[in-house]
Formats: C-alpha cells, sequence, structure tokens
C-alpha cells in the first residue's frame, strides 16, 4: 500500500510537474482509475437522442421549406419552397424596400406577444439554456422560433437558418426530455443533440455540428456528452439526405488548384485580416444594439425590427443580392465566378446591413452571414494575391472569419472543409483560422456570442483547462498526523489550526467530533460524536475530494482506509494545491518572459 510515507508519493515543489520519470516507472495506485467518469446510462440517452436527431432533421426541413415558401411568394409571387435570393428575382423596388420592414413589424408582435425569447440570433439564447437554465425550453419557443426566423430572412433579411434551428432543435431535446426521468445534465445533453442535429440537416457538415456543439454548448468534452450528441447528428445526417440532398451545399472542383508553401505564408496574412474583419462586425453588432438601446428609448422595443428592416431594404436597394441567407452568393464567390464589384457590394452593404439589423433584436442567425462576408474579403483577396486556384482565397477568407467571429477556429476549419468537400485546402484553413482567431482574442475580450451573454450580467470561459485537483491524491495533501481524540480519554489539549478531531477506539476511526464540542465539554464530548462521517480513500483524486465535502456541506474530512485512520483533509489543503499549481504556472511565466524564479 501507498502510504505518505513514500518519499516517491510527497508532493514535489512543483506539483504542476510531479510526474515519474521513464527510469522510476509509473507511480502505482491502488483502485480502479479511469480517464473518464462514465455511467452506462449513458446508453439510455443516447438511445433517446436517436429520435431527437430525426426530430432535429424535421424541423431543419421545415424551416427551409418556410423560408422559401415566404420569398417566394413575396418577391418572386409564385407558391414554391426551393430557395432563391430574393434580390435575384426581378423584384419590383418597393418589394424589395417594404418586405424587410414588414418582416421586422411581424417578428416585433410575434416577440412582444407571443415570447421575447425569439429575439437575437439563437446562439446565445441557447448558451443560456444550457448552462444557466437547466435546458428547459418552453413549447412554445420551439414553434414562434423557427415561424419568426423563416419569416424575417424569407422577408430578405440578410441572416443565416443556423441560429434558430439550433434554438428550435434544443428546444425540441429539451421538450423530449422534459417528458423522462431525467437528471438536469441528462437534460442539458439532450437539448444540445437537439441542436447539433437540426445543424446537421441545415448544412450537411456532422463532424462541424459535433465540434460547434463542444466548443459552443457544452464546454465539455466528456462520453456522456458526446456519445449522444454523434448519436442525434448521425440520425440527422442520413436522414437529410432523401429530404433535401446528398451533395455538399457549395461544391468545389479542386483539381487545378496549386498550393504551394507559398500560399500557406500568405494564409497568414489573409486570416489576420478575417481577424480584423470579425472585430469590425462584432463592434459594429454591438454597436447598433447600443444605438437602438439608446436612441430607441422613446420608441418601444417592438417596432426595433420593423427599423431594422428599413436598414436592410435600403441595403437591399443598393446590393440586392445581399438580401436572405444568400447560399448563391456565397456559390458564386467560391467559385471564383463573382464580379469585383459584387464581391465588395456584399462586402461592404451585407456587413452593414447584416450588423445594423441584428442590433435591432430580429430573429436570425450569424453563421451563414459570416460565410458570406468572409468568403467576400476571401474573393477580394484574391483580385490580390498569387491564385492557387478558383475560389481558393474565397475560401480561406470563409474559415478565417468564422474562427474571428464564432471564436471557434477548429469548427471554422472543419464547416469550410464539409461545406465545399475541398480537402486539400485543410492546412492553409488551420493556418487561415488559427490566425483570424488570435487577431480576435487579442483585440477584443469576448465574442459576438459571449458579449451578448455579458449584457444579460453572465460570465462564461471557453478556456479548456486541467484542474489542478485532478491530478492529485488525498494522500498528497492531507495532514498525515492530526491529533485525535480517544473512546473512554479526556479531550487532550486543542492545536489552534485544527476545527474537527477524528475519534479512535484503539486504532479504528469511529467518528469524528468538532472543537466547540470539545472545548463545551470536555468530559462528556462522547455526547457529540458524529459516528457517519464523510470519509475519503487515500487514492481519491482532490476533484472526488472536492466533491465529497461539498456535496456533505463540510469543509474537512478524514482519511482513512480499511477503518485505519490516515489523516485530516479539508478546503485549505485543496487550496493550497490550487495555489501551488498557480504560482507555478506564474513562475514558468516571469521565467519564459526573462524574468527570475
Amino acid at each position: 500500500m501507498t502510504t505518505t510515507s513514500d518519499p516517491d508519493t510527497r508532493p514535489s515543489a512543483d506539483p504542476a510537474f510531479d510526474f515519474a520519470s521513464d527510469t522510476e516507472g509509473p507511480r502505482r495506485r491502488p483502485g480502479p482509475l479511469r480517464d473518464f467518469t462514465v455511467s452506462p446510462r449513458v446508453l439510455v440517452i443516447v438511445a433517446w437522442a436517436l429520435p431527437v436527431g430525426a426530430l432535429g432533421a424535421g424541423a431543419a426541413w421545415v424551416l427551409l421549406r418556410l423560408i422559401g415558401l415566404i420569398t417566394n411568394v413575396l418577391f418572386a409571387g409564385r407558391i414554391a419552397t426551393d430557395t432563391v435570393n430574393p434580390g435575384a428575382v426581378g423584384a419590383p423596388w418597393w418589394v424589395i424596400l417594404g418586405a424587410p420592414v414588414l418582416g421586422g413589424v411581424v417578428v416585433g408582435l410575434m416577440a412582444r406577444y407571443g415570447s421575447e425569447k425569439i429575439r437575437g440570433h439563437g446562439m446565445p439564447e441557447a448558451i443560456e439554456g444550457v448552462l444557466f437554465r437547466r435546458a428547459v425550453v418552453e413549447p412554445k419557443v420551439a414553434v414562434l422560433k423557427p415561424t419568426s426566423a423563416a419569416i424575417s430572412i424569407g422577408t430578405g433579411g440578410p441572416f443565416g437558418a443556423e441560429g434558430p434551428i439550433i434554438m428550435t432543435g434544443g428546444a425540441i431535446g429539451s421538450i423530449v426530455a422534459q417528458r423522462l426521468a431525467v437528471t438536469d445534465d441528462e437534460r442539458r445533453v439532450l437539448m444540445v443533440a437537439g441542436a447539433a442535429s437540426g445543424m446537421a440537416a441545415v448544412f450537411n457538415a456532422p463532424l462541424a455540428s459535433v465540434l460547434l456543439a463542444v466548443e459552443l454548448l457544452l464546454f465539455e468534452w466528456r462520453p456522456r456528452s458526446f456519445l449522444p450528441v454523434v448519436a442525434a447528428v448521425v440520425v440527422s445526417t442520413i436522414l437529410r439526405g432523401p429530404m433535401l440532398g446528398y451533395a455538399p451545399i457549395f461544391p468545389l472542383d479542386t483539381a487545378t488548384w496549386h498550393i504551394t508553401a507559398g500560399a500557406d505564408v500568405l494564409c497568414v496574412v489573409a486570416g489576420a485580416l478575417g481577424g480584423l474583419l470579425a472585430v469590425a462586425v462584432t463592434a459594429l453588432v454591438y454597436a447598433s444594439e447600443d444605438g437602438f438601446l439608446h436612441f430607441g428609448r422613446r420608441i418601444h422595443w417592438m417596432w426595433w425590427p420593423a427599423i431594422g428592416g428599413l436598414i436592410i431594404g435600403v441595403g437591399g436597394l443598393i446590393v440586392p443580392r445581399a438580401l436572405g441567407v444568400g447560399y448563391d452568393v456565397i456559390g458564386d464567390l467560391l467559385s471564383g465566378k463573382a464580379a469585383l464589384s459584387l464581391v465588395v457590394g456584399i462586402l461592404v452593404v451585407k456587413s452593414l446591413i447584416w450588423g445594423l439589423s441584428l442590433g435591432s433584436g430580429t430573429s436570425g442567425g450569424v453563421l451563414a452571414p459570416t460565410f458570406m462576408i468572409g468568403a467576400a474579403l476571401g474573393a477580394l483577396e484574391g483580385f490580390v494575391l498569387p491564385s492557387a486556384g478558383p475560389g481558393f482565397w474565397a475560401l480561406v477568407g470563409l474559415a478565417a472569419t468564422v474562427g474571428g467571429v464564432m471564436r471557434s477556429p477548429l469548427t471554422g476549419v472543419v464547416f469550410s472543409l464539409e461545406l465545399t468537400h475541398a480537402w486539400p485546402a485543410l492546412l492553409p484553413l488551420l493556418i487561415a483560422s488559427a490566425a483570424a482567431y488570435g487577431v480576435s482574442v487579442l483585440i477584443l475580450g469576448r465574442s459576438v456570442l459571449t458579449e451578448k451573454i455579458a449584457r444579460r450580467g453572465r460570465h462564461l470561459s471557453r478556456e479548456y483547462t486541467v484542474d489542478p485537483l485532478e491530478y492529485g491524491f488525498a494522500d498528497e495533501v492531507m495532514d498525515p498526523a492530526p491529533a485525535v481524540v480517544k473512546v473512554g480519554e479526556p479531550a487532550p489539549d486543542l492545536p489552534e489550526r485544527q476545527r474537527l478531531f477524528p475519534v479512535l477506539d484503539g486504532e479504528r476511526l469511529v467518528g469524528v467530533v468538532g472543537r466547540g464540542a470539545l472545548r463545551r465539554d470536555p468530559v462528556g464530548w462522547m455526547a457529540h460524536v458524529v459516528t457517519d462521517p464523510v470519509v475519503v480513500g487515500p487514492h481519491d483524486t482532490l476533484v472526488v475530494v472536492r466533491d465529497r465535502l461539498a456535496a456533505a456541506g463540510v469543509t474537512i474530512a478524514p482519511v482513512a482506509e480499511d477503518g485505519r485512520l490516515l489523516g485530516l483533509i479539508g478546503v485549505d489543503e485543496l487550496l493550497e494545491r490550487r495555489q501551488a499549481s498557480a504560482s507555478a504556472g506564474a513562475r514558468r511565466a516571469r521565467a519564459s518572459a526573462g524574468g527570475t524564479t
């Protein structure tokens, strides 16, 4: 058995680097320590994720068809559900100007008299629902959100369907979970599974949808959440084929591409520019929101989307193809078919009408507009940079802008590849997306998603870190020689710092007693003994110790094995380990900056 007296198991001066060398061999710990904590119940949640995925695919089909129907009726004067660009069907000017205003009025009325939760682009609301609202979504939101988004986009709004489908798919997962005997965590997983399945069906991008769920909604990578999300996404993607098609949305022919090392280097520049564009449009969105909050006080917020619709209509008169989701425009940009006038017009007008109108509180997503303005930036760069093939720089700009706006560089890369099947561009896209991400995080404190959450008084961190308590054990930080009291004996002198005293019967731990009880009743203290105290094992990780203390509402507990007392451990010891790790990191940071340790 490993004990605290063994020199190889004592904490090092730098606990963050307390690892055995190869010559010593691994430190052996008795008991089954697992990389992940997972219960067989995860299979039950996986099973429920399958119908959630199917419902998510159905919701995506309904949303896209509803958008197509509204667009065709208003702008083309026909009954059809295929996706068309509002500005490319020859609608008169008064329709282009007035339809977005009408859409804004309807959305405002739905928000006021239906649910305010339909306002906004969907992703921040989904994040809040997952993290702060126990993944509970009202059924009416599942109906009102896609309907309002379809009206907003179908009447010319320059938004995407991904935010609304994330909210709608998440609502479906939440509603299913609310009718099951599941925990809050399991309901959260089913909500995210629904959201990811909707994304996969809209974009035919299963891997990117899973990554987006991990990077933007789950904030964890655990089997309990990963497996159900994948199950739902797989079902949704399989069903998408017969409903919406099997091909990538923006297929690119990469046979003529010639990507050189020089192009890879230039992707750093392109990525940095994409990051600056991401900063600019994020600032524009929230400047617009601030403007509506400041100047719109005399007007009820219900009418703000109509004002945003007027902005959209004016932009549509200048560049008609900037209206709507604009998948056809993205396709032209990525294939290299867009003229310079369209490229500049999309980059300027689309950015302005999207950012300004989104701040009005209308309903619509951020991803598809980001695709378009990013592709426009890249296409513009393609007029200057050495050619690597038709659409190459447009694709690089798309990935970079997504990485900068969403602060999800891996999702941006995988999305770009799954949307186009341009697999040879993997390395350039990774370079550009990472560069844009770096620029964005250095300049802006929060992304377009987390800024909205912060403005509602919430805070979240999107950094994946290793908790120093994960790789420490109780016997490494416990007090190995605490004062004890023994059955049948008077209380001894009490050490000043010790608050809890193990009670021994011979050598066996039989309970604990508090310092206050010993002081008040030094003779009859046995009447105050807690005989079923919280006890931790020497080989329990410090995370297990923390959780056990928190669950019991205590701050200190004995460490024992087979009834034999080994020590005491409490919150102080846990904080000391965390502080030691933080101090070690600070010393290394100073050393790398040229300081001293």
